[in-house]
């Protein structure tokens, strides 16, 4: 009876596994107004998801030492179906501003767009890093 509890569990955990959202992994960004980007690693929040950033790079891309380096970018963000995602916020370092946001999934591109107090910007598209 172990054996069978503890098959069960083993397959449901594998299960688990293979199913991960397309949207987890790591991104990189747009190029902000200074020509700086990052890494986000974007994860399972419970129902939903959530963005760290994890790297931070200046216009060449040297790596560079941020502040905001393991701050969250990304989160509430939920799965709508067919690549849409939305009901989320996603903040903008280079603007000290968060965006009430929604993304947009196709292959290794994901469109990224937030609204703030009724102004809306274009995130422009992140690239899979991984």
């Amino acid at each position: 009876m172990k054996r069978l509890i503890l098959a069960t569990v083993m397959t449901l955990a594998a299960g688990a596994a293979f199913a991960a959202d397309p949207l987890e992994g790591v991104w990189k960004t747009k190029p902000d107004d200074n020509g700086n980007f990052g890494h986000v690693k974007v994860s399972a929040c419970g129902p939903a998801f959530c963005g760290i950033l994890i790297k931070s790079f200046d216009s060449k891309g040297k790596d560079l030492k941020s502040e905001n380096i393991g701050k969250r970018i990304i989160w509430d963000m939920q799965a709508k179906g067919g690549g849409a995602y939305g009901g989320g916020k996603v903040w903008s370092p280079d603007r000290d501003k968060t965006y009430s946001s929604k993304m947009s999934l196709s292959g290794n591109n994901v469109a990224v767009q937030g609204c703030v107090f009724g102004i809306c910007r274009d995130g422009g598209q992140w690239i899979r890093v991984k």
